[in-house]
């Protein structure tokens, strides 16, 4: 069974939002990395419909993009992409699936399928899958700024504190942190 890891860009300050953070290559490469590790994605609709709306067309070359980015839209083009949402059904872009059904078991059987692993990258469903005991593992790629707003990390809130137990810590020149961690047993 593949682990399901949640990976997500924060700011000190726990800040979400898809804007903040450092867009440099070397992020880029760094996320390009976490995802060739993983057999697949989970997004809710939101993410999805961000993600549907801007890297396809980086992917097929209608937008100019520097080539860190232009190599993480092609693989995210042949990345299967799963997409929990009960408002849309159809979702055309290249190798998306609608995750459909009771969630808790959706998304057993996707790690069970994934033997690679799935990579969860919306911060409302994955505060959603961790009141469900779902999420195995955490890749935060923290960035040295101070948003001072929100959306912030487990807006939301879990009913209990999760522990974690550190995996890797790996510093980027650019003075983003990325950090691994497994939950704690």
């Amino acid at each position: 069974m593949g682990l399901l890891t949640f990976s997500i860009n924060i700011t000190l300050d726990g800040c979400v939002d898809h804007r903040e953070g450092i867009a440099d290559d070397e992020t880029h490469a760094w996320f390009t990395r976490l995802m060739d590790e993983s057999g697949a994605m989970l997004w809710g609709r939101t993410t999805y419909e961000m993600m549907e709306a801007y890297w396809p067309a980086v992917a097929r070359g209608e937008v100019a993009a520097p080539s860190a980015l232009r190599e993480w839209a092609l693989k995210l083009e042949a990345k299967p992409k799963h997409v929990v949402s009960s408002t849309r059904s159809d979702f055309p872009w290249t190798n998306s699936h609608h995750l459909v059904g009771d969630l808790p078991m959706s998304v057993r059987t996707l790690k069970e399928r994934t033997p690679s692993g799935v990579l969860v990258g919306s911060g409302k469903l994955a505060t959603d899958l961790d009141r469900l005991g779902l999420i195995d593992e955490y890749t935060f790629l923290v960035h040295p700024m101070i948003a001072g707003h929100g959306p912030t990390l487990y807006q939301g809130g879990l009913a209990s504190t999760r522990h974690l137990e550190l995996m890797s810590v790996e510093p980027l020149s650019n003075g983003a942190v990325a950090m691994h961690f497994r939950r704690a047993a």
